[in-house]
């Protein structure tokens, strides 16, 4: 009788086990009610309990199926759109080639030619107390005609000074006390002279060409390294941009080159 007792008992617990890991019922209430009603049987059945972590596990396994997330959720939460930096190297490489034309036009114009500018007296320094400044901090440099140029200092003080950093000069200028300014007079060109100076302007000419091409080519090497993942149109794209760049700059530069030469030759 006490063997049927306890088959019977374990199976009923077995039930009860089942029962509550589905409907998610008290489990440990259940068994210890099983175990009170067959303490009236002949035999002692001690009290049953179980830990109440199988609730724990029970809810936290219905939370862990809630909160899953697919693969390919977190596939595209990760996903990350690159910036389009093409605008920020064209930019870089517009501004490099501005570079090399403004440091061309700067060579140009110390270039002496047959004709008074203004500009060709910008790259003499003059020294001051042991300071270095450019001639045109000192001064007003102006075209009085097509031979002669007017140099008028902030301070008439510093006219000898602006007179001797004139005369030693390449220029070959003999500049004239007038008052409180200065008079330079342009003197015209020997055959030599003009053949020496139109072989500078195609150098200087040559040197804008090959800074431009060196900032055509780091935006190239730029492109091509963020945009190795890129579509290859988008590159190509970019490239002929950076391209289009390129041509109008050294345009540029051949043009001011061609423009020296002709006031050089007078022709």
């Amino acid at each position: 009788m006490s063997i049927i007792l306890r088959r019977a008992f374990s199976h009923r617990n077995l039930l009860l086990l089942r029962s509550s890991a589905f409907h998610g019922g008290d489990l440990s209430h259940q068994l210890i009610n099983s175990a009170h009603n067959n303490n009236n049987s002949s035999t002692h059945i001690h009290d049953l309990t179980l830990p109440t972590t199988l609730h724990f596990l029970t809810h936290s396994r219905r939370g862990f199926a809630k909160g899953r997330k697919s693969k390919d959720d977190d596939a595209v939460s990760t996903i990350e759109v690159s910036p389009d930096i093409g605008p920020t190297i064209k930019a870089n490489a517009t501004s490099m080639m501005e570079a090399a034309i403004a440091a061309l036009s700067g060579e140009l114009n110390k270039l002496r030619t047959g004709r008074a500018s203004p500009g060709m007296l910008d790259h003499i320094i003059v020294e001051l107390d042991g300071v270095k400044m450019p001639l045109s901090h000192l001064a007003v440099v102006s075209v009085m005609d097509s031979k002669t140029l007017s140099v008028n200092p902030y301070d008439p003080n510093t006219i000898k000074k602006l007179e001797s950093a004139i005369v030693a000069s390449p220029l070959g200028l003999s500049p004239k006390v007038d008052g409180e300014r200065l008079i330079a007079v342009i003197p015209p060109l020997t055959k030599e002279h003009i053949q020496a100076v139109c072989k500078v302007v195609t150098k200087s000419c040559e040197d804008a060409r090959q800074s431009i091409r060196r900032a055509r080519q780091k935006a190239m090497d730029t492109a091509k390294k963020l945009y190795s993942h890129a579509p290859k149109d988008d590159v190509k794209k970019l490239e002929k941009e950076v391209d289009e760049l390129t041509k109008k700059f050294v345009k540029s530069a051949e043009d001011m080159c061609k423009a020296k030469e002709k006031e050089i030759t007078g022709a």
